[in-house]
């Protein structure tokens, strides 16, 4: 039910002016939604609570040292491409290392590199003749039941707990730092659920989208075709070429160091008070911000709207950067990096090789590795203190890697909130959430905690609620 809740009188301040759209949260998702809003001439004012606007988009430079706090790498498709070339990044997009393609798993002890080519899997001991049969049989397995279904279930039923143990865990780990028993398939990943509801079988819906799209027109530059991408100065500055691109517009603005405190509907105007001048008034609010915060705000006005995203996890996880000296390292680095399964029995969920992708990330003669601790099934894992993280990265990785020496140089980041899960029940807090929004007209919440996690999927999510919002507005 909704409430008419605002806050006291004495917290007012003197009238704002009157927006078209306020956009709280200066992420990807947010960002993207100003700048499509804004690019259609409507007034947007942005309003970020940090010192800068980016989210988990975050780089740190120090010395010859360079990491990124939150995602590494981009999948250029076509929506980034379009959006890079709007920029006039596409010149400054870094591709990163072909040996990327490259993959390893952490198998008995030791990495194990995924096949190139499937004639390969047979002999690969992370999938060898079981795995191969499993695949064969899996066109015959039954169809998914109608309920809904755990990324475990759905994996064990159609190929086996192998597959899910040494193939499926690793990489859930490495997306959402989650658990498979917990994560809904539906929800966590529906394309793979598709392939089955519409084909009866992965294998045999894998081969007909592949054929599907060997026949189709390139819709990318082939240079760029399957590219993981950066910048030389790191994935911030795509955060900091958005911001520009939206101030740039005349009636647009972004306000950092700006907290939100309340939010309330006022009439045809959503009311946006801050804790540090007069707020904002705009008919369309956007709540760019995670889920635990978007409730936090949305609970004095409507208990209905915040229950859902009250409901959904964010577990710890903390980016473990550690610099060595080349010679201290055996292993080649010669891939993305390397997924640990839980069957493992080791706390560092997994590390990528972050001086193999792109170059600049670490002085001559040195290698950057960039772990991760803590997640959905461990984070008790994230809590000690810096020096422990390190030394339970450097423990868990000596063998697998051949490491001798200690780390050069080191840098934590923490992140208490930092992967939103997408367990079972997803789908439906969701719908309810849909539900209870439409007592609020010109209320709109996006973000990583809903229709996919990745920046790609922000970034295009963003972009058409911006668009949706200036259809309803009368811009086109």
């Amino acid at each position: 039910m909704q409430s008419e809740a605002q806050p006291d009188a004495s917290a007012r301040h003197a009238e704002p002016e009157a927006r078209d759209v306020v956009v709280v949260g200066g992420g990807a998702s947010g960002l993207m939604a100003a700048r499509a809003a804004a690019r259609r001439g409507l007034s947007v004012t942005l309003l970020e609570r940090t010192p800068q606007v980016g989210g988990n988009l975050r780089t740190r430079r120090d010395g010859d040292w360079q990491i990124e706090l939150g995602p590494n790498t981009l999948m250029m498709k076509p929506p980034l491409h379009a959006l890079l070339d709007e920029l006039g990044l596409l010149d400054e997009a870094q591709p990163a290392n072909p040996t990327a393609r490259r993959r390893y798993i952490a198998y008995r002890g030791a990495p194990v590199a995924l096949p190139s080519h499937w004639l390969k899997a047979p002999i690969n001991s992370l999938i060898g003749p079981r795995g191969v049969g499993a695949l064969l049989c899996e066109p015959f397995q039954r169809r998914a039941p109608q309920a809904e279904e755990s990324l475990a279930d759905f994996v064990t039923r159609r190929l086996g707990r192998r597959a899910l143990d040494h193939l499926v865990d690793p990489f859930v780990s490495g997306v959402y730092a989650g658990d498979p028993e917990r994560l809904s398939a539906q929800a966590a990943m529906p394309r793979l659920v598709a392939l089955e509801r519409e084909y009866g079988s992965l294998v045999r819906g894998g081969l007909v989208r592949l054929r599907q799209a060997r026949r189709a027109a390139p819709v990318l530059p082939r240079e760029w075709r399957g590219q993981l991408v950066s910048f030389p100065s790191g994935l911030q500055r795509l955060a900091e070429r958005l911001a520009e691109d939206i101030t740039a517009q005349s009636s647009a603005a972004i306000h950092c160091e700006c907290e939100v405190s309340a939010v309330y509907r006022e009439g045809e105007y959503w009311r946006v008070e801050t804790a540090s001048g007069p707020g904002v008034r705009a008919r369309e609010l956007v709540l760019a911000v995670p889920a635990p915060t978007a409730a936090a705000l949305l609970a004095p006005l409507d208990p209905d709207v915040a229950a859902p995203l009250e409901a959904i996890v964010y577990p710890p996880v903390n980016a473990v950067s550690v610099g060595f000296r080349r010679a201290d390292i055996a292993h080649p680095l010669d891939g993305f990096g390397m997924l640990i399964p839980g069957v493992e029995h080791r706390r560092t969920l997994g590390a990528l090789f972050s001086s193999t992708l792109f170059p600049g990330r670490a002085p001559s003669g040195h290698v950057l590795l960039t772990a991760f601790l803590g997640g959905r099934r461990q984070p008790e894992a994230a809590a000690s203190d810096d020096d422990a993280q390190v030394a339970q990265v450097v423990a868990d990785l000596r063998d697998l890697l051949g490491i001798s020496g200690k780390p050069v140089w080191q840098s934590v980041s923490r992140w208490p909130q930092a992967i939103p899960q997408y367990e079972l029940g997803h789908l439906e807090r969701i719908a309810a959430l849909e539900t209870a929004l439409e007592d609020h007209p010109g209320l709109s919440l996006i973000g990583n905690w809903r229709d996919g996690i990745a920046v790609g999927d922000c970034l295009e999510n963003g972009r058409r609620l911006g668009e949706r919002i200036a259809e309803t507005l009368g811009r086109v």
